[in-house]
């Protein structure tokens, strides 16, 4: 893809490093504001419909029932901690552990994607948009460090981007979890239904029920350059043939490269950003070519560092100089500090009687949402914890595999492999975690990767205000459970760690000070204003919402500053 004679002279206008969610946009946005941009991705090149080869395999196609062997198993020690992935059908879309290695002081959950288009080919989709409750929380607490921007700032960028990716959802009028520009929501199912009335009825404090607000098109409608209406196949982990959801592959990547002014680079692991003592700017990275080891550097005016939170941390502690010996934008032990993700793997799961002859048309390809309900005015003001969390569920029939315990045959047998089996609804609760100074990733002073390169060090915990929040994620679940009159309810918590919930953020946060924080309101490292950090490492507290959305309209914002910046000669 791309500009063959720029790469050969390697001197670009901007670097975006990542394909994942936010290098597709940086790379898009970039690109259409007529900057020669380079993008570099460190995995293998994954071409949208071709590279997606188990997209339209049933299970039944795939070796062993879509489990992975024993041996194949043992390739992702560190991926399998989530309990549902890496299986046959998408393995190829997981980095295999004992080639990527990194080392934990104490256990972080680190789950990679290494090829074009990243965790966007395999994210949950979920988008939903912050508020002034969660950019002002840090400041009204005393927590860390205060966020530069409000939710003003960022409302336009929010529209554009579900604008542009499709986002399927209802609107509620909350003010904490602010409306966005939605295309037709998904259907609730009955035992859905029946859980968002008793919420209502039976708390005084404004719960709601909704539909998960998810990237996916349903508007028949509407025109998504080449992308299809979602076909509710449930296989987006595999890659969409049809382009149903939003990602990099799909979506951002062909519309920079439909401006001419891309050149891609895969294979391509960034290692360094270079920085020159005379103009006080960044100047181009260096990188090690995955397959033949070749170093080789490449020079911009702009850099976009998009390779992921912990990537990106990774490469400004590797990117040592004169004047910045422990890494660029380093000059107050801030880099690689601050590290966040959302805590989850606990809920609960129930029985729901009745609807025996209600069943559901495709496999819907998301669950409801239930937004926070917790410190979000005086009257639901906790005493034990701070911050709040949400919740992610779905209710569904379980089907003929529930008559094989009996050990049934015959007539009987061939009857009820007709008949689906009753309605069971799960929950997971996805709670806030609190940037702690002392939660860090370092580079390991003794252990290397197979192409030399310092290996990541986690020392990340969760402490006393997310232990004190999951016992009441636990509790009201149950309490609402009990309300719409389901049985058999089972709480559950399982054991995890930091970096489970694969919303890992921080490292990079953006604040007022450089002495506190690594980059500005426009997400460029103080420092180094022509490095701009637009993943997850920008992010200066967690909210309790997947992050994607926001990832993505602060890197829309942030490429359009830096193309402002641009134009004007500030960066020659």
């Amino acid at each position: 893809m791309g500009n063959t004679t720029d790469i050969l002279q390697n001197q670009f206008d901007a670097i975006v490093v990542g394909t994942g969610i936010t290098g597709g946009w940086a790379a898009k946005e970039l690109c259409e504001g007529g900057l020669k941009t380079l993008v570099l991705e460190r995995g293998r090149m994954v071409e949208h419909i071709k590279d997606y080869p188990t997209s339209n395999m049933d299970t039944w196609d795939l070796p062993n029932n879509n489990v992975l062997s024993r041996e194949e198993k043992k390739k992702y020690p560190k991926q399998f901690r989530l309990g549902w992935a890496p299986k046959e059908d998408n393995k190829h879309f997981f980095v295999n552990d004992l080639e990527h290695p990194y080392q934990e002081t104490k256990r972080f959950d680190w789950i990679r994607g290494y090829h074009l288009g990243g965790r966007s080919l395999t994210w949950g989709r979920q988008s939903y948009r912050w508020s002034d409750l969660d950019f002002e929380a840090n400041l009204k607490e005393g927590i860390a460090v205060d966020w530069p921007v409000r939710y003003a700032d960022i409302s336009p960028w929010y529209d554009k981007v579900e604008t542009y990716i499709g986002v399927s959802g209802e609107a509620l009028g909350l003010d904490h979890l602010p409306d966005g520009q939605f295309q037709p929501p998904m259907d609730l199912t009955c035992p859905e239904e029946d859980l968002k009335k008793a919420m209502g009825e039976k708390f005084d404090d404004n719960r709601v029920l909704t539909i998960g607000r998810v990237a996916h098109i349903t508007d028949k409608e509407s025109n998504h350059e080449g992308r299809n209406p979602c076909q509710y196949r449930n296989r987006c982990s595999r890659g969409c043939p049809f382009g149903g959801y939003f990602s990099s592959n799909s979506t951002t990547l062909p519309a920079a490269e439909r401006t001419g002014n891309m050149t891609l680079r895969t294979n391509s692991i960034v290692y360094e950003i270079i920085y020159d003592d005379q103009s006080k700017k960044a100047t181009g990275v260096r990188i090690v070519d995955a397959e033949t080891h070749e170093k080789l550097e490449f020079k911009a005016k702009v850099i976009f560092l998009c390779a992921s939170a912990m990537a990106s941390v990774g490469i400004l502690l590797q990117s040592k100089s004169e004047r910045f010996p422990n890494g660029i934008g380093n000059d107050h032990d801030q880099v690689g500090r601050n590290i966040m993700d959302h805590h989850y793997q606990l809920g609960a799961t129930a029985s729901v009687d009745g609807y025996l002859d209600k069943f559901y048309k495709g496999r819907r390809p998301n669950g409801f949402y239930i937004p926070r309900f917790v410190n979000v005015n005086e009257k639901s003001r906790q005493r034990d914890y701070l911050r709040g969390f949400g919740y992610q569920g779905g209710a569904s029939r379980t089907d003929w595999q529930v008559s094989v315990a009996e050990m049934q045959y015959g007539k009987e047998l061939k009857e009820n492999i007709l008949k689906p089996g009753p309605w069971q609804i799960g929950v997971s609760g996805f709670g806030e975690m609190l940037p702690y100074h002392e939660n860090r990733v370092t580079l390991s002073a003794t252990e290397k990767d197979q192409w030399g390169l310092p290996q990541l060090d986690f020392d990340v915990e969760f402490k006393d205000n997310e232990y004190k929040m999951r016992e009441d994620i636990i509790r009201q679940i149950v309490l609402m459970f009990e309300a719409a009159g389901f049985k058999n309810i089972q709480p559950y918590e399982n054991e995890t760690g930091p970096g489970l919930g694969i919303h890992e953020m921080g490292g990079a946060r953006m604040g007022w000070n450089p002495r506190t924080s690594v980059v500005n309101k426009h997400n460029q490292v103080h420092a180094v204003p022509n490095i701009y950090i637009t993943d997850g490492a920008f992010m200066t507290s967690a909210s309790c919402v997947n992050p994607s959305l926001t990832y993505m309209a602060f890197t829309a914002r942030a490429a359009h500053h830096a193309v402002e910046e641009f134009n004007k000669g500030v960066f020659s």
